[in-house]
């Protein structure tokens, strides 16, 4: 190497643009700041932020250390606990928690020098994963994941991230803070849409159809390492046996309560083959198979209105039995459930 000064190159800059089920992201990074967050195939891909200030090495991250033309010290690097890095042939573990990638990059440059190790070296330092800068992504969506971040992102960039919300998931995310990002927003008030949760301190709850169908930034929440993002599931009931569309609906609402005839409605009606006095409301038990319950339903008389509806409830099933099956009905619970397996959740 012909250079009379150890060449220190900084951690690159990522940015990406993302979408999925009408989400999108968009922002610049500046510095040394890395953002990064997993795909399927396991491979790292960067998360759109905006973070102002370097980012800073904690205890945990993951570094990518090169140093130009000596492969065995160039490869990743876990940060002990103590906030230490061990390289190949240096006698002492180096520093690294607290430091951001150019200062740490400088200080391997000199210990490799100091030991006699290399000459001249060029050394580059990449932050690949970072446990402590993280958001993570819960509940009803369709990948639920850690995603590291650096510096900040907001609820749809994540939300993307997870590819979308699963089918089950309720129009409700539980937003919990953690304490970067209680001090981000120490001297905010309350958001338009948004709550504070009773149950879970630091929490704000965010109604994502509104979020998704405005796009609106006071719902768009700016989120930080440590945060958490639960998407709420659902609740679904289920419709099967002799009806036009059998399958699992989605509750969208608690201020809607689900009843039979409503139930009835959303599989399209009856068949004429069925036998709707012999329907059942089967209720699963938490405590696994064989603990079902089943209440018999005189699906024609509340049709007809000479009896009245009756509400029904998340993972409930209407059995309504086809007149071909009546010398099946002492096992019609257990029929419903084992149909339930695998049908198609439709959503209102």
């Amino acid at each position: 190497m012909s250079l009379k000064k150890p060449l220190v190159l900084t951690a690159a800059a990522s940015l990406i643009l993302f979408g999925g089920s009408g989400l999108a992201g968009q922002g610049s990074l500046s510095g040394n700041e890395t953002a990064l967050s997993r795909g399927s195939s396991g491979t790292v891909r960067p998360i759109t932020l905006s973070a102002p200030g370097e980012y800073v090495i904690s205890p945990d991250d993951l570094l990518d250390i090169s140093v130009f033309d000596v492969p065995e010290m160039s490869k990743p690097y876990r940060v002990s606990p103590g906030g230490l890095i061990a390289l190949p042939l240096v006698q002492h573990p180096v520093a690294a928690a607290g430091l951001t990638t150019d200062q740490l990059a400088l200080a391997i440059t000199k210990r490799l020098q100091t030991d006699g190790l290399v000459s001249d070296p060029h050394v580059t330092v990449d932050v690949k994963e970072s446990r402590l800068h993280s958001v993570t992504v819960t509940g009803a969506v369709k990948k639920p994941q850690i995603y590291p971040v650096f510096g900040s992102t907001t609820l749809l960039d994540v939300l993307a991230q997870a590819e979308g919300l699963a089918d089950d998931a309720s129009g409700v995310a539980v937003v919990t803070h953690g304490s970067a990002a209680a001090e981000a927003q120490e001297s905010e008030t309350g958001r338009d849409g948004s709550a504070h949760s009773d149950d879970v301190p630091g929490a704000e709850v965010i109604d994502l159809k509104r979020l998704m169908a405005t796009n609106d930034p006071r719902l768009n929440l700016e989120l930080h390492g440590g945060d958490r993002v639960t998407v709420q599931h659902a609740g679904v009931i289920y419709v099967v046996g002799a009806v036009n569309r059998p399958g699992g609906f989605v509750l969208n609402s608690e201020h809607q309560p689900m009843t039979v005839l409503k139930a009835v409605a959303l599989a399209e009606d009856l068949k004429p083959t069925a036998v709707g006095n012999k329907a059942l409301i089967v209720h699963p038990k938490s405590s696994g198979a064989g603990d079902e319950e089943d209440a018999p339903v005189k699906l024609n008389d509340i049709l007809a209105g000479r009896a009245p509806d009756e509400p029904m409830h998340a993972n409930e099933i209407l059995f309504v039995p086809d007149s071909k099956g009546k010398q099946a009905m002492r096992r019609a619970a257990e029929a419903a459930v084992q149909i339930t397996t695998g049908v198609i959740i439709w959503r209102r």
